[in-house]
């Protein structure tokens, strides 16, 4: 009897150091969680460039940029195209999905090459693989109301813009409205032309969606990203605050300590 009450005391005893060490190892883990970025509001500025009515590029300034104009790009849609904007680089993105056109009334910056346009909801997407940048401008042509633009980091949408805030800023200034270059000079003059700046302030985003939600097409063409410095002259379109969260993996490792922390300390309860 002495025996079996000694090995149920040693085998209480193992159990118990245990949960111990478990209950610690839950609690560390927690409490590594709690260490590691929360989430925070970050804020997007959105400004249009007012320097000259068919400004084309942008006015801030940067420590590292580059710019995609799509010259050496075959016309056709569903493209796959991996470019470094011209960087050397230091930044690369990869579009999916993506149609390219030549020059028209529609797009083409100057009048000539190749412009980048998406005609379904769908879209294309411009994938940085999780490096990121803090700023995407563009010169977008042909603005109607249907066109929305995507940025995510991470998987998770930071910000939805639609361009509802911009036409109203432009409307009644005849100098935005229709084609600015030769040889289409005044086509398309129901619709504005703009060359339109994102900066992310205190974040990054690594994906950006382009996608045309009702009828026409989303035009754009020169592409430019990079890390920011200065914003320019460009004129306020709207500043929003966007709430970026942890990384779907700290949420986990959270979680996981939490759970492993209170099953111990119960157990250890109920002994």
């Amino acid at each position: 009897m002495a025996a079996n009450c000694l090995h149920s005391e040693l085998e209480d005893a193992d159990m118990a150091t245990r949960f111990t060490r478990l209950g610690a190892w839950g609690l560390w883990l927690a409490g590594a969680a709690w260490l590691l970025p929360q989430a925070h509001a970050e804020q997007f500025t959105i400004r249009y460039e007012t320097g000259a009515a068919g400004a084309q590029t942008t006015s801030a300034t940067f420590s590292t940029v580059g710019v995609e104009t799509f010259e050496s790009v075959s016309t056709g849609s569903g493209k796959t195209y991996t470019t470094d904007f011209g960087t050397g680089g230091a930044i690369s993105a990869t579009y999916q999905n993506l149609q390219v056109n030549n020059a028209d009334k529609y797009g083409g910056a100057n009048g000539s090459g190749h412009y980048a346009v998406t005609f379904s909801n769908t879209g294309y997407e411009i994938n940085f693989g999780g490096s990121g940048v803090n700023y995407f401008g563009f010169w977008l042509s042909a603005l109607d109301a249907n066109n929305y633009v995507t940025f995510y980091r991470a998987g998770q949408k930071l910000l939805d813009f639609t361009p509802a805030d911009l036409l109203a800023m432009v409307n009644g200034q005849s100098a935005y409205y229709g084609n600015p270059n030769a040889p289409f000079k005044g086509q398309n003059a129901g619709e504005p032309y703009a060359f339109v700046n994102f900066f992310n302030e205190g974040g990054y985003f690594d994906r950006i969606v382009f996608r045309q939600a009702g009828g026409g097409g989303y035009e754009s063409d020169n592409h430019t990203v990079g890390f920011w410095q200065t914003q320019g002259t460009g004129a306020v379109v709207s500043s929003i605050q966007v709430t970026a969260v942890p990384e779907p993996g700290l949420a986990v490792l959270f979680g996981l300590g939490s759970v492993v922390a209170l099953s111990a300390a119960r157990r250890r309860r109920g002994a």
